[in-house]
């Protein structure tokens, strides 16, 4: 039995979910998200209350229907109140900056790594050692920020790279000497 499935979703103020077949718009006071679910799956609207039911105890329908109302759930969150990830920057002479659109990356390469944003994602730069990623698609944000963590991953012997804010670097001793 799905624990995450059976839960309703609140509607928040402002929200507006429609139903059109298997396609769900939701929109918001920060935009509008639409997403394709599976057929089996039925989404009922009411009372501002959403809940996802499943048609059987099949394990295909049992792993659709968790799925589907945390999608459903990500939704309504990111139309509402929005999604960020924040990205530190760790190492002598690592930094970031933004220019005009793009977010130019110093990583210890001997090129600067240029990063553009896709739709409906902004890169803010405070300082020039954090990065905030920010949207209402919850897996855009976490793909970009991870798409910025993969230009130099955290290492584990000084913990330079760039990181997630409340990421935890497993430390390793280095060599020691005879």
């Amino acid at each position: 039995m799905s624990r995450i499935g059976l839960k309703p979703i609140e509607i928040p103020s402002g929200v507006e979910v429609k139903l059109n077949g298997d396609t769900v718009t939701v929109k918001g006071p920060k935009g509008e998200l639409t997403r394709n679910f599976h057929s089996d799956m039925n989404i009922v609207v009411a009372d501002n209350v959403l809940t996802v039911e499943r048609p059987s105890d099949q394990k295909e329908h049992r792993s659709l229907h968790g799925t589907t109302r945390s999608l459903l759930a990500n939704m309504i969150e990111g139309v509402s109140k929005g999604f960020e990830k924040q990205l530190q920057i760790i190492g002598v002479g690592y930094r970031a900056q933004k220019q005009g659109n793009k977010v130019v990356v110093n990583a210890g390469y001997s090129h600067p790594v240029e990063i553009d944003p896709i739709d409906g994602i902004e890169i803010d730069v405070p300082s020039n050692t954090s990065v905030i990623v920010k949207g209402i698609d919850k897996e855009k944000v976490g793909a970009v920020a991870s798409n910025i963590r993969a230009i130099r991953p955290p290492e584990p012997y000084k913990g330079k790279g760039i990181r997630y804010v409340d990421e935890y670097v497993r430390r390793k001793e280095g060599k020691t000497a005879k």
